[in-house]
């Protein structure tokens, strides 16, 4: 099979990067990472949200370039059905994908007000109103997904295409300091303990660059 590539940026700063990092690793697909500088202008306007469209992280595989996301998903999904990226059941199923579609095209307040930090740690920090309304509507999906497929994770025992999609919020959460109730603190205790996700996080406390814009006190 031919090698593939995955484009990714800050692993401190970029949930975007973190989705499809993880993405790629529940696909078994092996992969190596090449780096795009965050200085780089392109890199540095999605970084802070200021780019229409994202471009990183792109899967490079078997002569194409997959960037979107959720087109990476459902690309892995294709080429490596045996990893059940996806739940089996068609229900569960197409929950998965809406709630990953919701948090693809959604969640402006949250992701401009909380960027994703992982060197942070902002105890009492203050969430606006907006960013709060986020905050609810995910909360309401994951107590959704829990009483219909009682955990640990959003569709079960297996980590799925939503877990990824949502790992990057659980990093917000705890930036933030968000108060949580016990079972969706317990999901994000259970995604922090994902081993990938544990690898990213070790990585991205190592990163030495710092983007004063995403480091402000707001």
């Amino acid at each position: 099979m031919a090698e593939a590539t995955l484009l990714i940026s800050s692993k401190n700063y970029s949930s975007w990067c973190l989705r499809g990092w993880l993405i790629t690793r529940l696909s078994g697909l092996p992969f190596r990472e090449e780096f795009v500088d965050p200085d780089d202008p392109a890199a540095r306007a999605e970084l802070l949200l200021r780019s229409s469209s994202i471009l990183v992280p792109t899967l490079i595989h078997d002569g194409l370039s997959i960037w979107d996301t959720l087109a990476i998903a459902e690309y892995l999904n294709e080429l490596r059905p045996d990893a059940q990226m996806l739940p089996k059941d068609r229900h569960a199923r197409a929950r998965c994908r809406a709630i990953s579609g919701e948090m693809h095209s959604g969640f402006a307040a949250l992701r401009s007000s909380l960027p994703m930090n992982l060197h942070a740690f902002r105890p009492g920090f203050t969430i606006w109103s907006a960013a709060r309304a986020d905050i609810e509507r995910i909360l309401a999906i994951w107590e959704e997904c829990f009483l219909t497929w009682k955990g640990p994770y959003l569709f079960g025992e297996r980590l799925t295409v939503a877990d990824a999609m949502y790992a990057p919020v659980v990093t917000r959460f705890l930036t933030y300091d968000v108060a949580l109730n016990p079972r969706a603190a317990q999901y994000c205790q259970d995604i922090m303990a994902w081993p990938d996700m544990a690898e990213w996080v070790r990585a991205a406390k190592q990163e030495p660059q710092e983007i004063t814009e995403l480091e402000v006190e707001f």
